[in-house]
């Protein structure tokens, strides 16, 4: 009797360990922190873009309430703002755009243009390069924390684009049915 319960406890464990013979440990990226701040960046650029081509044209002067900025004024904030923070980051002087009077496709194409200068921010940056030091709004930061701030003011201002769509009756990109 005792050996035909070792057998079955054996053959227990055998079979519920046999899963786990062909599983490796997954391999961290050579810069983990600029890599998640790199992923965070291109899903809110993303769902940005997708809001701002999805809302109607007509619809880019709407506000909300008369206090805050139209859903155009909002995209201009974003695109400068994107651009601001990617300069300081990048060492370089930021690009000047001129937006006051801007069309839906206008706005789109600043801000394609501000995601390519963005994007540039994190080529080839290490978590060693994330690290040195910079100033910014007037304190010293590490260049990384600049960048996982460009993605924060990302998604502060999607969740204002959600709320525009929704009073809009649209479905925001994020709420939308995965495919």
């Amino acid at each position: 009797m005792t050996t035909l319960r070792l057998l079955i406890t054996l053959t227990t464990i055998l079979f519920l360990t046999l899963p786990l013979a062909g599983q490796t440990q997954p391999t961290a990226p050579a810069n983990p922190l600029t890599t998640d701040a790199r992923e965070a960046w291109g899903f809110v650029k993303a769902m940005i873009l997708r809001a701002a081509e999805k809302m109607p044209e007509e619809n880019y002067a709407f506000k909300p309430v008369p206090e805050v900025r139209s859903f155009g004024q909002l995209i201009t904030h974003i695109v400068l703002g994107q651009n601001g923070l990617c300069g300081v980051v990048k060492g370089v002087a930021h690009p000047n755009v001129e937006l006051d009077k801007a069309t839906k496709a206008d706005l789109i194409a600043a801000l394609k243009e501000s995601d390519a200068y963005c994007d540039a921010a994190f080529e080839g940056l290490t978590d060693a390069q994330g690290a040195e030091l910079l100033t910014l709004y007037g304190r010293s930061r590490a260049r990384l924390t600049g960048l996982y701030m460009l993605s924060f003011h990302g998604r502060e201002h999607y969740g204002n684009m959600v709320t525009y769509m929704r009073l809009k009756g649209l479905v925001p990109p994020s709420s939308e049915p995965r495919k």
